[in-house]
């Protein structure tokens, strides 16, 4: 099973990093960059993070893949949800610096285009679990080479699906 301490602290943890780099994301110049880091690296951070606090013992391979995918899954989730409303508000202020915010008000002009945009979420979040998954995977085996520490098959991280 799932340790689900571990589980909750993670997901926490990329709910309020995501949340950070959604409100990030408004700002023009800094939103190439918390995107990229929301997509691709965010992760290796939290798992970095927590190895150094000691809020997580030793994972493997599969552990750290896993715990990548759940990262970068609520991340982009928590980002949207701090995002787009924000981006929403400001598109409503009526300066000429705003109005490049257009797109977010073109998906409420119905209620099919406010589905599309859910769909549109959901499935960035899916893509950024399977990248964020990704960088457990190799943050996972750097902490493996570095350390020399394997964890043993019976210590194995079981994922029963009910």
């Amino acid at each position: 099973m799932i340790n689900e301490l571990l589980l909750k602290q993670i997901a926490i943890l990329s709910a309020l990093a995501g949340g950070v780099l959604g409100f990030l994301t408004i700002f023009p110049y800094i939103n190439i960059f918390s995107v990229t880091i929301l997509v691709i690296c965010l992760a290796a951070c939290i798992l970095v993070y927590m190895k150094r606090e000691n809020l997580i013992g030793i994972f493997d391979m599969r552990e750290g893949s896993i715990l990548g995918a759940v990262v970068g899954f609520v991340s982009f989730i928590a980002a949207a949800v701090i995002y787009v409303p924000c981006d929403i508000i400001l598109g409503l202020i009526p300066l000429a610096s705003f109005k490049a915010h257009f797109i977010m008000r073109f998906f409420f002009n119905s209620f099919g285009s406010f589905i599309v945009m859910i769909m549109l979420i959901f499935f960035l979040a899916l893509l950024s679990a399977l990248m964020n998954a990704f960088a457990g995977l190799a943050t996972s085996y750097v902490y493996e080479i570095l350390t020399g520490l394997k964890k043993e098959s019976n210590e194995s991280f079981n994922l029963d699906i009910k």
